[in-house]
This record gives C-alpha cells, sequence and structure tokens, in this order.
C-alpha cells in the first residue's frame, strides 16, 4: 500500500510518501504561505522516487481542515487532480486529528490526559477540538475566542495539553495549573501517515467529485490599508 500525503492547512507545506505504513519520503518547508509555488515540485520529488521503484501511489491523502482557506483549497484541488490522474481514491485526514496524534505520542501518561489543538483563526480566536489519549473527540472542532475560563469544565478534572500554531497566543488567557502547552507540535505530512493507512483499510474514501475541505468558517477577504 502506497499513499501520497499532502498538508497545507497552515503556513507549513509539507508531502510524504509511505509504503505499508513506513515513511519513503518527505519533504517540508515552514517558511510561509508558499504553498502555491512549492506543492507542485514536492509531489514531482516524491512521484520520482515511486518512479524509480516502478510503482505508483494507490491513493491521495490530504489534511482536510479547518486552517487556511488558500493553504486547504490548494492542497485539496491538487490532491484531486492527482487522483484523477492516476484513477486512485481521495482520503480526507483532519487536522485537528493529525496535531492531536502527534501531541498524544509525545507524551507519557497520555491516556489520563486531554488534548487540545489550536489552529489560529485571527486575534483571539483559534479552531480548536478535545481528544482523550485514545484520539476519542471529546468535544467537536469548533471556532473559539479564548477566555480565562474557556476549558474550565474539562481542566478541573483533567491535566489538558494545548498545542498548534494557534495556542501561544492563549498562554496570557490560560492560567489554571492542569494547564499545559507543548512546543513544535505541528500538521505535517509524515504525522499523517497512521491515520490515513487506518482509513485506508477501512476503506474510507471521499467523492473525488463533490469533495470539500472543512473551512469552519467562511472565507473574508481583507482590504490592505492603503487602498482604504
Amino acid at each position: 500500500m502506497i499513499i501520497l500525503h499532502i498538508e497545507t492547512s497552515t503556513t507549513i507545506c509539507s508531502v510524504a510518501l509511505s509504503k505499508d505504513g513506513e515513511c519513503i519520503f518527505s519533504r517540508s518547508n515552514n517558511e510561509g504561505m508558499n504553498h502555491a509555488t512549492l506543492l507542485s515540485p514536492f509531489i514531482a520529488d516524491a512521484l520520482d522516487v515511486l518512479k524509480k521503484l516502478s510503482d505508483k501511489p494507490d491513493a491521495i491523502a490530504v489534511s482536510s481542515g479547518p486552517g487556511s482557506y488558500t493553504g486547504l483549497r490548494i492542497g485539496v484541488s491538487t490532491a484531486k487532480g492527482l487522483c484523477y490522474g492516476f484513477d486512485i481514491p481521495l482520503i480526507a485526514v483532519s487536522t485537528t486529528e493529525i496535531l492531536a496524534l502527534s501531541a498524544i505520542n509525545s507524551v507519557s501518561n497520555a491516556e489520563k490526559a486531554l488534548f487540545c489543538p489550536m489552529i489560529d483563526a485571527r486575534r483571539m480566536e483559534v479552531y480548536d477540538a478535545i481528544y482523550d489519549g485514545s484520539l476519542n473527540i471529546i468535544r467537536k472542532i469548533s471556532a473559539s475566542i479564548i477566555e480565562s475560563s474557556s476549558y474550565n469544565e474539562f481542566l478541573s478534572e483533567h491535566t489538558v495539553y494545548f498545542f498548534g500554531n494557534g495556542s501561544g497566543k492563549c498562554k496570557s488567557v490560560l492560567s489554571h495549573p492542569n494547564t499545559f502547552f507543548l512546543e513544535n507540535i505541528e500538521p505535517v505530512a509524515t504525522n499523517m501517515i497512521p491515520l490515513a493507512e487506518t482509513l485506508f483499510l477501512k476503506q474510507k474514501f471521499e467523492d473525488v467529485a463533490y469533495f470539500e475541505p472543512f473551512y469552519l468558517k467562511e472565507f473574508q477577504a481583507t482590504i490592505p490599508k492603503k487602498l482604504l
């Protein structure tokens, strides 16, 4: 089983190849929203690896959001094109699950804690969800404006780990003693591998023609100040 993984939900652009659950190629760039420039060359390099192996992907996995409207649109449209070209299925992997699994794997005694991925959504708002240590969802994905009491119902009974590119701005707001922040937990393509493989084995594929990313909120264009 060979899966090509695409992750473009945040400022990071990354691509990975897995074969039977093992990563055989990965490329990643975290220097900003360069997805339109970098994604195609990364994929071309991945396909060159497969060409040398006389192989091709069995499925394309893409991060489905929430996250950057532009990043998700670029990733999903590229994934769809590859699915049509190779005549293979599309797998959608939740961005918050990618983050949560990485965090769970980084913590000892994870089964006793809760995990809250936070994706930046401007100002003091984040896209978040809460998972337990077995990656069961405790609170569904939502857009949350963070206040000091935002997670008290969970913090009163559990240690809660916060992480993701939206968590840094919340450090000064969340001060409950059961609050912990994890650094360097990022949604990258290599972290998609176990999740995508599970979905492949369960034959949980998306309709390539109609699949849309989970934007969570409608896109809002901004007008540069100099034009006002």
